[in-house]
């Protein structure tokens, strides 16, 4: 019985975290959009324009990717343009999105 219901627990959490990743990235194409939005307000494209250009060709990479339904690769893009825009930030002096 207690195999049973630990192989049942198992399943579950296997499923429900293929099901989180499956559809789209959502949340962190909204964030990566959010943070180079920030990165621009605090004059980034002069003080860091490097990694504010990174974090732009990330965000590309990412709606590219989400087009055509490449979920898993969106979100990966999407998580690095945050975080180059995040370090755009702090190279301007600013702080990043928490």
């Amino acid at each position: 019985m207690f195999a049973t219901l630990r192989q049942f627990a198992f399943l579950f959490v296997v499923v429900s975290t293929l099901t989180a990743c499956a559809g789209p990235p959502v949340q962190d194409m909204s964030d990566a959009r959010q943070a180079i939005q920030a990165a621009e307000e605090a004059a980034a494209g002069e003080l860091a324009p490097g990694w504010l250009q990174q974090a732009r060709i990330s965000l590309d990479a990412a709606e590219a990717k989400l087009a055509k339904k490449a979920y898993n690769g969106a979100r990966r893009d999407a998580r690095e343009a945050r975080r180059r825009a995040s370090e755009a930030l702090r190279v301007s002096g600013q702080s990043g999105p928490e």
